[in-house]
């Protein structure tokens, strides 16, 4: 029985190439502090254990809307592996019969498709993931010129070259000769919060295994190391074709799973690809 003073939530688990949120279905139940909330319910130790907070709310414009918290409790602009979770969530709970849908973000509107398996369950999601930005102004960095394309960077007594692009959010990417390994991700935090990105960045370091495949780890801005980062991802395929790397289409090893990415030549937009998976069902007692 719930005490009368006691406030709950219910909510569910969902994870994509191990990026785990835990989504509120904002249709049937209130968040008045998601902030607040995505600090508690994200701890590992003391609340359910995420990479962030996911809302799942009505759109005036689009079929849905999502706000996407992370750990500290900024909110952030676009989530690409959350952004199949909701497509699976809101197929799979009855909200939508649709399987090709809108959904508005703090990043602007991103079209899902889903493909689903037997007994009607959404096996994968293809996100058109928009346009990648590469103005420094606009990603931002605090750098003059047109793009950050293998630049040259130091920090903590390293040398090494990023190159930048926001796919709704900013991301700074580092390819390495060998698989990244911790004193890589060591630097994960200094990047991040450096002066040259005004509004923090995403990290990713890269090895390039072929030209139709990658590795790469994640630093998220605000959350720190996670298994997967959907815009991380489709920010790295950019960035490889840039430096002349890998093609335009490539399936992207990350710790918690693969993502296929492709950026397409004829409309310059970049398509993220892969699996959505519901953990579990609960309630959080706020």
């Amino acid at each position: 029985m719930y005490s009368k003073r006691q406030q709950h939530v219910r909510f569910t688990k969902m994870q994509g190439a191990g990026n785990d949120y835990v989504y509120i279905d904002c249709f049937r139940e209130q968040v008045k502090d998601a902030g607040a909330l995505a600090k508690k319910v994200s701890n590992r130790h003391f609340g359910i254990g995420s990479d962030g907070l996911v809302l799942i709310m009505p759109s005036e414009e689009c079929d849905f809307r999502m706000r996407m918290f992370n750990t500290d409790g900024s909110e952030a602009e676009m989530c690409g592996n959350a952004s199949r979770c909701i497509g699976k969530y809101v197929y799979e709970r009855g909200l939508t019969t649709k399987k090709d849908l809108t959904l508005e973000t703090k990043a602007g509107v991103k079209h899902l498709q889903l493909f689903t398996a037997a007994g009607g369950k959404v096996d994968k999601v293809c996100v058109d993931m928009g346009e990648p930005v590469l103005d420094p102004a606009a990603i931002p960095v605090n750098k003059a010129g047109k793009s950050v394309v293998d630049e040259p960077f130091s920090v903590a007594s390293r040398h090494f070259r990023i190159t930048c692009v926001s796919m709704g959010n900013p991301h700074t990417v580092v390819f390495v000769e060998e698989k990244p390994d911790e004193e890589w991700m060591n630097l994960g935090y200094l990047i991040e919060n450096h002066t040259l990105f005004p509004c923090r960045t995403n990290v990713e370091f890269v090895h390039v295994l072929s030209s139709e495949e990658m590795e790469m780890r994640v630093w998220e801005r605000g959350a720190g190391e996670t298994l997967a980062c959907g815009t991380g991802a489709c920010a790295v395929l950019v960035a490889a074709v840039l430096n002349n790397l890998t093609k335009r289409k490539a399936l992207i090893r990350l710790p918690g799973g693969d993502l296929e990415v492709e950026w397409r030549g004829q409309d310059n937009r970049v398509y993220m690809t892969g699996n959505a998976e519901i953990v579990f069902d609960g309630e959080f007692y706020i």
